[in-house]
């Protein structure tokens, strides 16, 4: 009887008594709706006064990662975001952080990585040896842009690769605003290069190079809580989320000709 009633008011405390939350974002990024569902709960619940965005990640589809980047934006107009790099946080990843409140990065992190790619496999020998041709019946001249069942003309790759330039562009424009950098020297920060963590807070990508326990006190901080009780997570859920999502993400990866910010 003592042992359920304890076991209750624990439970009780840490899902209605919760003023700090953390939210993770681990491995490609592919399908954001975990994490934006997560955000949204933590944006409409009152009593959550700070959140904590944990990222190990090597970034993912251009879109999600956008998609989460504005989430976070919004959410930190009503309450405090501090951003955790505790391994990567790149390409995607970093799109999807540049607005928390704070950006504070593993010492032994990889930060940076802001770039665009799109990438097909070009298999018309393999396809003629196997005796298998395509046939393709099209209106609009650049329709089959980006097939792997030959090499792409000179219009085709321009046509690509001025997507490629546009999307990029929106990526350091929306890094140089949030982080407050200057974009003629988007060279300095972007262009894909990767940092170190001291590096990157060499060059404006990071705040602070600390450990987590210092991002928990950094949100505490801003969250001015006097007593922080964090959202208890469910393990299983997280490892079954984690598992099914690393392992969604391979698949898509390797085969999806979406823009990749990676």
């Amino acid at each position: 009887y003592f042992i359920f009633f304890f076991f209750f008011e624990d439970e009780t405390i840490a899902k209605y008594n919760a003023n700090l939350q953390k939210i993770d974002l681990i491995g490609q990024i592919i399908d954001p709706s975990k994490v934006l569902e997560d955000i949204e709960r933590a944006s409409n619940d009152s009593n959550i006064k700070g959140v904590l965005f944990v990222i190990d990640s090597p970034g993912g589809a251009v879109a999600p990662s956008v998609e989460i980047a504005y989430a976070i934006k919004e959410l930190s107009m009503k309450k405090p975001v501090v951003a955790y790099a505790s391994g990567t946080i790149a390409s995607g990843s970093y799109y999807a952080s540049i607005w928390a409140d704070k950006i504070i990065a593993n010492p032994g992190s990889i930060v940076g990585s802001i770039g665009v790619i799109m990438q097909r496999f070009e298999a018309s020998k393999i396809l003629e040896n196997l005796g298998i041709s395509s046939q393709t019946i099209k209106a609009g001249k650049y329709k089959e842009s980006g097939t792997f069942t030959r090499k792409w003309t000179n219009d085709e790759e321009q046509e690509l690769q001025s997507v490629i330039n546009s999307t990029y562009n929106m990526f350091i424009s929306d890094v140089a605003d949030a982080r407050k950098l200057d974009i003629k020297k988007h060279t300095s920060f972007a262009d894909a290069k990767i940092f170190t963590a001291y590096q990157a807070k060499d060059v404006g990508l990071v705040d602070e190079v600390a450990t987590l326990n210092f991002a928990k006190y950094s949100l505490i901080e801003l969250s001015k809580v006097e007593k922080p009780i964090w959202k208890k997570e469910d393990k299983f859920e997280k490892f079954m989320d984690k598992l099914m999502s690393q392992a969604i993400s391979k698949v898509v990866m390797s085969f999806s000709s979406s823009l990749k910010a990676y």
